[in-house]
């Protein structure tokens, strides 16, 4: 028994520990990757807007060659944003572990697994219909100019999925205790499951967030950490209903200004 106990504990330690590795990673490797993004600049429009090089190839590099680095650059913005919030499911499956008088949380990398597997398909499928698009607005200047156009109405609509019945079903659910527990009697494979079914349930709850980042610069490092935060606090803070209600009236506010301004904007 104390050995298991002692193993536990060690393991503890080794979890949060690799944890907090995995987020300090990711973090900078996004802020790198920002960095280098806005010091290329970007590809200038009709209608005075910029479209960002992360869905445009640099000289040189293959389409495939681009799409795995938006993937990775996805990736590395998807775990710095997302794993605080799987964290405390991570450490129960950790526990659940443990419990069993298990050393390592294979269920937690499954977990983890499944639920990043999630995030990063959505990438994979974001970026050839983001290329498309910017590929039609470089082709026809009607297109780009309506453009900004179009993001200021998607952010009213993210802002309006804030205060979905949706949205509070989806949050609902991602808030509940019952939604988090691992699969701990069955194994790695049920563990995969259930991070998919997480991710899935995630995805869900931060489409607006996911949209608003779209609309106003997918590695935009202002909103990433606005979004980032909002998302935590939606998921822990007590009123969690109440956060995303006020997060979706900013982000309707940040659509109408944009909207107001195209309108005064001369000619």
């Amino acid at each position: 028994m104390p050995v298991t106990v002692m193993s536990g504990r060690l393991a503890g330690r080794v979890w949060i520990g690799v944890a907090a590795l995995v987020f300090s990673a990711a973090t900078a490797m996004t802020i790198a990757i920002c960095v280098s993004m806005a010091s290329k600049g970007g590809v200038p429009m009709a209608g005075g807007w910029t479209m960002s090089m992360a869905w445009a190839r640099m000289c040189g590099q293959t389409w495939g060659g681009a799409a795995t680095a938006f993937v990775g650059m996805w990736t590395a913005m998807t775990v710095a944003m997302m794993l605080p919030v799987l964290a405390p499911a991570l450490r129960r499956s950790h526990g659940a572990a443990a419990g069993r008088g298990g050393v390592l949380c294979v269920t937690g990398a499954a977990l983890a697994a499944g639920y990043f597997a999630v995030w990063i398909g959505m990438g994979a499928a974001l970026y050839p219909a983001g290329t498309a698009l910017a590929g039609l607005a470089l082709r026809t200047p009607a297109l780009a100019r309506a453009v900004p156009w179009g993001s200021g109405v998607a952010l009213l609509m993210a802002g309006w999925f804030q205060a979905s019945a949706v949205k509070m079903r989806y949050l609902a659910c991602c808030r509940a205790a019952t939604s988090c527990a691992p699969a701990a009697r069955s194994g790695a494979r049920a563990a995969l499951r259930h991070g998919v079914r997480l991710g899935l349930h995630c995805s869900g709850c931060c489409a607006g967030f996911t949209v608003m980042l779209l609309a106003v610069g997918v590695m935009d490092l202002r909103a990433m950490a606005c979004a980032a935060a909002a998302i935590f606090a939606e998921r822990f803070a007590p009123g969690g209903e109440r956060v995303a209600r006020t997060t979706g009236l900013l982000i309707v506010a940040a659509g109408l200004v944009m909207i107001l301004r195209l309108w005064a904007r001369p000619g």
